[in-house]
């Protein structure tokens, strides 16, 4: 029974390693293949992918879990969701859709163009890349909050990705920038409905958990942990054809971090 599972611990660890190194080595090839571009929305797209590259490459040499690894194969595809841009732009072919990013459904879309004035400064986002909006992002959750995909004058989300945490300034541009006022893509909603709920379950249930662990205590009960789970592969993705490539690229690595959650855009 043991032997059983650590074969089947090995074997969930061989298949994440090998999907994230697929992921990472088809990002590497677009990286080193793809030419500059003459706009500044796609030279800052390849830039942004490059740096995808990077930090994918230093989770993968880290990586001793699963989970590391899947964290590993996420960073590659914002990566590819970067180069999709790019194609995009110079009219190439983007290639097969990607797997979907973690919080990237949640998050949605930047569907129509939108400006707002933060202490002094023009902010910008849009649907289709610009002069006025160079800087894409794939969509996703920073740092809690739900950035929709789109191209922005500036990466104002940034801070949080590096940082861990929203800094004031960031906050009031996302608060003006993406208000419900637009009424597009229903925030409002996506948040009453989605983080509220969301809120008072979990509250509930821990409630509910931690009183009838204590009540097991009291009796003298010894309670059991079930780890369970694991990481589950599941039907993979298989784009075939194009994409890929080795290569290496040298610049920057950093950290990124997009979560899932409930905010319905």
């Amino acid at each position: 029974m043991f032997g059983f599972g650590r074969r089947r611990r090995e074997r969930e660890l061989a298949d994440a390693r090998a999907d994230a190194q697929r992921w990472y080595e088809r990002l590497g090839g677009q990286v080193m293949n793809l030419p500059p571009g003459d706009e500044a929305a796609t030279k800052q797209a390849l830039v942004d992918a490059g740096e995808r590259y990077n930090a994918a490459g230093s989770q993968l040499e880290r990586a001793e879990t699963p989970a590391q690894y899947l964290g590993a194969r996420e960073t590659a595809l914002e990566g590819l969701a970067y180069v999709r841009a790019a194609r995009i732009n110079m009219n190439l072919d983007p290639g097969p859709p990607l797997p979907m990013l973690a919080g990237q459904r949640e998050a949605g879309a930047i569907r129509q163009d939108r400006e707002v004035q933060v202490q002094g400064r023009d902010y910008r986002a849009s649907a289709n890349p610009g002069d006025s909006t160079p800087y894409y992002y794939p969509g996703g959750r920073v740092s809690g909050r739900p950035v929709p995909a789109g191209w922005y004058s500036e990466p104002w989300w940034r801070t949080a990705l590096t940082a861990g945490a929203w800094g004031i300034g960031s906050v009031l541009v996302f608060d003006a920038l993406l208000s419900p006022a637009f009424g597009d893509y229903g925030y409002d909603a996506g948040y009453n409905a989605g983080d509220q709920q969301g809120y008072e379950q979990g509250y509930d249930q821990g409630y509910d958990q931690g009183y009838d662990q204590g009540q097991q205590a009291d009796d003298g009960g010894q309670g059991g942990y079930d780890q369970g789970g694991g990481y589950d592969q599941g039907g993979g993705y298989d784009g075939g054809g194009g994409y890929d490539g080795g290569g290496g690229f040298d610049g920057g690595a950093g950290g990124f971090d997009v979560g899932g959650g409930d905010f319905g855009f």
